[in-house]
C-alpha cells in the first residue's frame, strides 16, 4: 500500500465527514426555521457570529496571553498550546453559519467546558494509538536494568538521576 493511497484515503474520509457536518447543519437549520419562523432563525444565527467573534477575541487574546507567559517563564507550554488550538477552532465554527458548529464552537470557547472538549479529545487520540505508545508510556534504561536490586535495611537507596514527565493533564506520571 503506497502513501499516496493512504493519504487518499485519510482526504476521502474527511470529506465525506464534512459533507455529513454540512448536511446535517442544513437540516437542523430548515428545522429550527420550521420551528420559530425563517426569521427568528436567520437573527439567532446572526447573533451566534456576532457572539463568536466576541468570544473569540476576549478567549483568543487570553490564550495568546498565557502562551506568551510560558514562553517568558521557558516552560513547557502544551496546555496553553492547546487551549489556544481549542480556541481558534471554537471561533471558526462560532463564526460560520450553523447551530450545530454553534454549539461545538461554544464548548471549545467557553474555559470551564474547554477542559472537558480537551480530556475527550485527549482519550480520543490516546485510544487510537498503537498499545505500546498510549500513556503512560514507560521507557527502560540500560543503565538500570543491569544494576542490581537492593533489599537489604540499612542500605544506600539507589538513586536514578532523571526527570519527571507529566501527562495530557499536567500530573505527573505514577
Amino acid at each position: 500500500m503506497s502513501s499516496r493511497s493512504v493519504g487518499t484515503g485519510v482526504g476521502r474520509r474527511i470529506r465525506i465527514a464534512a459533507g455529513l457536518f454540512a448536511l446535517a447543519e442544513i437540516v437542523v437549520f430548515v428545522l429550527v426555521a420550521q420551528w420559530v419562523g425563517a426569521g427568528v432563525t436567520v437573527l439567532a444565527a446572526l447573533a451566534t457570529t456576532v457572539l463568536g467573534w466576541a468570544l473569540l477575541a476576549r478567549q483568543g487574546t487570553k490564550a495568546l496571553l498565557e502562551l506568551r507567559e510560558s514562553a517568558r517563564t521557558r516552560r513547557a507550554a502544551g496546555r496553553e498550546l492547546g487551549n489556544a488550538g481549542l480556541v481558534a477552532v471554537g471561533g471558526l465554527l462560532m463564526v460560520l453559519p450553523g447551530f450545530i458548529g454553534d454549539l461545538l464552537g461554544l464548548l471549545c470557547l467557553l474555559p470551564g467546558t474547554r477542559s472537558l472538549v480537551r480530556a475527550g479529545l485527549t482519550a480520543l487520540i490516546a485510544s487510537r494509538l498503537p498499545g505500546g505508545l498510549r500513556p503512560p508510556v514507560r521507557v527502560d534504561s540500560v543503565r538500570t536494568a543491569e544494576m542490581p536490586q537492593r533489599d537489604d535495611v540499612g542500605t544506600t537507596p539507589l538513586v536514578i538521576e532523571g526527570e519527571v514527565l507529566r501527562g495530557p493533564d499536567g500530573r505527573p506520571l505514577s
